[in-house]
């Protein structure tokens, strides 16, 4: 236990002295944050009721999907992986680390746009804070689980940025955090359903917001667990120590499993 919080530790500090990491878990997310409330909240005062959840998923998104992926990959090439596996060193924990990590730069951001937005543009804040929190976890979680599932399958750093925004693009468009699911157009919607921010913006309106959702908002919640569960599992099981993937238990196209609670999602809703 003791080395897993000192590689923590060390691996939180990497990404404070890194100028990508902190580009994708601060500056481009906050960035991102004041654009939106400056010019968005003017354009459609409506957008003041998704600012803060949907800020709250660009910046854990942002952390995770864009700039984790590329990390696991670099380690494999690099023959980091083989010096940990000789060290005894868990494949659970090697995947683990890099997720819980970013998940707490993700909960910074998070935490300052919480905090920040009722005061700077007007945005609506939570009834439930408590809600709130535990679903900026669970998001922060199911987003630095599906990052490590796209590194440990991806073969270089050019397919990570491929399988990341195969998920980034499509959440921002049609993932509920531009517009509340029920304007997006209904041949759109069902799509809509397999994304995961799809989920965590129904989880946060009826949980932590107490508004009206067109998903429930404890099943969007389960989904969202369920998805990251299985992705993490995922992650562990097609994990390879290096790029010959000598030691791999399953084929990577078993990564595809991890869209299985969305699908199911998207057929019950």
């Amino acid at each position: 236990m003791t080395a897993f919080v000192n590689h923590l530790g060390f691996e939180f500090r990497s990404g404070l002295k890194s100028a990508t990491s902190m580009l994708m878990f601060y500056l481009f997310p906050i960035g991102f944050y004041a654009l939106m409330g400056l010019v968005m909240v003017e354009i459609n005062p409506d957008f003041a009721e998704l600012l803060i959840p949907s800020m709250v998923l660009v910046t854990l998104m942002a952390g995770t999907l864009l700039g984790l992926p590329a990390q696991f990959v670099e380690a494999r090439e690099a023959g980091i992986y083989r010096s940990f596996k000789v060290n005894g060193v868990p494949a659970t924990s090697i995947v683990a680390i890099p997720v819980v990590a970013s998940a707490f730069h993700g909960v910074i951001g998070s935490a300052f746009i919480a905090s920040t937005a009722g005061a700077f543009f007007g945005a609506v804040v939570p009834v439930d804070w408590m809600a709130f929190s535990l679903l900026t976890v669970l998001s922060a979680f199911v987003f630095g689980a599906l990052a490590a599932l796209i590194g440990v399958v991806s073969t270089s750093g050019r397919a990570t940025v491929l399988w990341s925004q195969l998920v980034f693009l499509p959440s921002m468009l049609i993932g509920g955090l531009m517009l509340d699911l029920e304007l997006i157009p209904e041949g759109m919607r069902w799509f809509s359903k397999l994304l995961p921010t799809t989920y965590a913006m129904q989880a946060y309106r009826g949980l932590a917001f107490d508004s009206s959702t067109v998903i429930d908002g404890p099943m969007s919640a389960g989904v969202l667990a369920a998805g990251g569960g299985l992705a993490a599992g995922l992650a562990v099981a097609l994990f390879s120590w290096d790029r010959k993937n000598a030691t791999q238990r399953f084929h990577p196209a078993w990564a595809v499993v991890a869209i299985l609670p969305y699908l199911a999602g998207a057929f019950l809703t």
